[in-house]
C-alpha cells in the first residue's frame, strides 16, 4: 500500500470534529448559584458591547483576551461529568454576541445537559432564538429604558434591554429577572420604578443584587451596603412580585 493510500484511509476519512467559534474567557467547574436548584458548571464568554460601570468582569470585555480556553477541552470535561453535572451555564461577557453560541448549546443539549443562560439581551435578533432553545435565563435589566445610558455608557442600550425582556416573556422559558444596584447610579425611586414596570409586564420572579465592590469597571464608584432604610422596598417587593429574592453580594 501506498503512504498515500495508507494517509487516504487513515486520515482523509476519519471523521472530522467541528468545533463552534466560541470564545471563552473563563470556565467554574462547579457552582450551585448560577442556575438555580442545578449542579452546574459555567462558560465565561468573551465580549460586550456595553461597559457598565459596575462591571466586575472587565478582563471580558474585549472579544479577544489573553488566556483563551478551546471548545474541545469543555467538551472533554463534559464527557467526563455526565451523569454527574445536570447543567451548563453560558455566562460572560455577553454570550448573545457570539456567532457560535447556538450551534455550542445544541451541542451540549445534545449531551443530556440542560442549559442555563446568563444575559442582558444586547443582541435582541440572537437572544430572540435563543431564549427558546435554553432551560433556563437569568436575565439582567440594567436600568429604566431611560436612565440605561448612566450605566452602560452606550446610548439606546435600554432599548435592546428592554426589547429582549419581551422576548423572554413571550417564550416559555423559565427564567429570574435580576438587576444589580449600585446607589451611586441608581436611586430608591428608580429601583421601585424597575420593579413597576417589571411586574406589569408579567414578571413573576425579580432579583435584586447589589454590585460587587471588587474589580468594578470605574474605579471612581464607591462600595454599597444594604441600609435598614431601604427595607421599605424590600417589603414592597416582596408583596409585588410572587418571588423576591434580595441577595447582598
Amino acid at each position: 500500500m501506498s503512504t498515500f493510500a495508507h494517509l487516504s484511509e487513515t486520515t482523509c476519512n476519519a471523521p472530522i470534529k467541528l468545533y463552534p467559534l466560541l470564545r471563552i474567557g473563563g470556565f467554574v467547574p462547579l457552582t450551585t448559584l448560577d442556575y438555580p436548584d442545578h449542579l452546574s458548571c459555567v462558560i465565561f464568554c468573551q465580549g460586550c458591547a456595553w461597559r457598565c460601570r459596575y462591571c466586575h468582569n472587565s478582563d471580558l470585555i474585549p472579544a479577544r483576551a489573553d488566556n483563551e480556553l478551546a471548545w474541545d477541552s469543555i467538551i472533554s470535561f463534559l464527557e467526563r461529568r455526565q451523569g454527574l453535572l445536570e447543567g451548563v451555564v453560558f455566562s460572560g461577557g455577553e454570550p448573545t454576541l457570539q456567532r457560535g453560541l447556538l450551534k455550542a448549546i445544541e451541542q451540549v443539549k445534545s449531551m443530556g445537559y440542560l442549559v442555563g443562560l446568563h444575559s442582558a439581551g444586547i443582541n435582541p435578533r440572537q437572544f430572540k432564538q435563543i431564549v427558546n432553545i435554553v432551560d433556563w435565563v437569568g436575565f439582567d435589566i440594567k436600568a429604566l429604558p431611560e436612565d440605561h445610558q448612566n450605566t452602560t455608557c452606550v446610548a439606546g442600550s435600554g432599548d435592546a434591554n428592554w426589547l429582549s425582556l419581551q422576548y423572554l416573556l413571550d417564550s416559555q422559558t423559565d427564567y429570574e429577572v435580576r438587576t444589580t444596584v449600585h446607589w451611586h447610579l441608581m436611586s430608591v425611586e428608580q429601583l421601585k420604578q424597575i420593579g413597576d414596570r417589571l411586574r406589569a409586564k408579567g414578571v413573576e420572579r425579580f432579583v435584586v443584587q447589589l454590585a460587587r465592590s471588587q474589580r468594578v469597571l470605574d474605579k471612581d464608584l464607591p462600595a454599597v451596603y444594604l441600609r435598614a432604610d431601604q427595607k421599605a422596598l424590600w417589603d414592597y417587593f416582596q408583596a409585588l412580585f410572587p418571588t423576591f429574592i434580595l441577595r447582598d453580594a
